[in-house]
């Protein structure tokens, strides 16, 4: 056992064994570490989505600056998700492997040199090598998340715990913004690049400090009995060949297509939704700021409510695969319902009510998808499984900007991209619902083959 720093003591040692976990709930010491958990993956999250923002906010000075054309930039801009997606499958592995305090902490630290070295930058090859290993950086955050909570909250709780992590990413979207050009104007966007490290370190180092691992926490017999809640426990390291078998299994495809659709889709709208508002309602560039952040407070609303719904769901005797299916396939489905009406109206005040909509039940979708994660497989192979998922939404939320830039530049419409968008939904949903259809066993992960 390690040794307990002053930051953690109370995490670790404030419970005896005489602690136990009454009716099913939490102990009084596993609600806090539960509490600082969630904070430190609600802020981690914030900082990831306000650092992949600073290229966008800061792009007109840095082409200034370094002579960087249009094309350019937009490599710039791609080289980051190419990365972050492909990451994924040996994050995941990995997270598995080591546990969610080291390869957070690790994590942070990478992604935030990387952003600090993006201010020193002085060519083209520099920034993208830079963009490169943010991309790589990040991609542990969410499969992370995902073990953090498969690690420290009941199968009833997960959900609600999933959808508080996942808000950051509308949250710090939604933050990026104004915050990101008020350093930017104050300091240039060299510092800004540069502060924004300095603060990822730092939360790297707090992160390591304070959160613990279960199997670096003391915990009674009721204490564990709460954290699997009636699932076997599962605590050998995970195998190249028990990662590899992962993909044996129509749960695997299932939820790697369903998040491909629910990420494409959010990527046509992150990606083109100041330009959509300002080409096809003539929104001018400044009003267009501020309708444009609409959407994104419906996102936060969206993705605290789908957590919670698989949790109620689950309450009230849905299985724990169900309970995530259901909310993940129904919203998707709405997403694509609402982005076909955008497709359709003329009305700017219409096509901003059904985006928002859709905004919110695309949030419900990935909440609901990355609670399925923590129940969809082995706990030791939590990780993997998400990153598995995660590598299908990102390669998906890379392809969307590409898909519909092209089909915009012919068209010379968004009516048509938009169209794409809502079948690629309905494909995801179909595919989902049919391959997404029971848990993954340990026995069929750890037997012969």
């Amino acid at each position: 056992m390690e040794q307990s720093s002053p930051l953690v003591r109370p995490l670790e040692q404030d419970a005896g064994v005489g602690q136990n976990v009454v009716g099913g709930e939490a102990s009084p010491r596993v609600r806090r570490i539960q509490r600082t958990a969630l904070a430190l993956l609600l802020l981690s999250g914030i900082v990831n989505y306000i650092d992949r923002a600073t290229l966008s906010i800061a792009n007109p000075l840095i082409r200034h600056d370094l002579g960087l054309s249009v094309g350019e930039m937009g490599l710039l801009l791609s080289a980051f998700l190419w990365a972050y997606a492909f990451a994924q499958l040996p994050a995941g592995a990995l997270i598995d492997r080591f546990g969610a305090r080291v390869m957070l902490a690790v994590s942070l630290a990478m992604w935030s040199v990387a952003q600090a070295f993006g201010g020193a930058v002085n060519s083209f090859g520099q920034f993208f090598a830079a963009r490169m290993v943010l991309g790589v950086g990040e991609a542990p955050q969410f499969p992370t998340s995902a073990k953090v909570v498969r690690d420290w909250f009941g199968k009833k709780e997960r959900g609600a715990a999933t959808g508080i992590w996942n808000s950051s990413s509308t949250l710090g979207t939604a933050i990026s913004a104004p915050l990101l050009t008020v350093i930017m104007l104050t300091v240039g966007w060299r510092w800004m690049f540069g502060i924004m490290g300095i603060a990822g370190l730092a939360l790297a180092v707090l992160f390591y400090l304070v959160h613990r691992d279960p199997h670096q926490v003391k915990l009674t017999q009721w204490e564990r009995e709460y954290l699997s809640d009636g699932e076997e426990e599962v605590t050998a390291r995970p195998t190249l060949r028990d990662w590899r078998r992962l993909f044996g299994f129509g749960t695997t495809w299932g939820m790697v297509l369903g998040f491909f659709g629910t990420i494409y889709v959010l990527w046509l709208y992150n990606a083109w939704l100041p330009t959509y508002l300002q080409m096809e309602h003539h929104l001018t560039i400044a009003k267009t700021g501020w309708v444009a952040a609409v959407p994104y407070l419906f996102g936060v609303v969206g993705s605290l409510s789908g957590g919670k719904v698989c949790d109620v769901l689950a309450r009230r005797g849905v299985s724990a695969i169900n309970s995530r299916k259901y909310p993940m396939a129904i919203s998707l489905l709405g997403t694509s319902i609402f982005t076909v009406l955008t497709a359709l109206t003329h009305s700017a005040t219409l096509a901003v009510t059904f985006i928002s909509i859709s905004m919110f039940l695309v949030y419900v979708s990935t909440s609901a998808a990355w609670a399925m994660a923590s129940v969809a497989a082995p706990a030791n192979c939590t990780a993997s499984i998400g990153a598995m998922q995660n590598f299908g939404g990102y390669f998906g939320g890379a392809l969307a900007p590409v898909i519909t830039g092209f089909i915009v530049q012919k068209s010379q419409s968004f009516q048509p991209a938009l169209f794409v968008g809502a079948a690629v939904a309905v494909v995801a949903v179909i595919g989902y619902w049919i391959l997404v259809r029971e848990p993954i066993p340990p026995m069929a992960l750890e037997g012969d083959e």
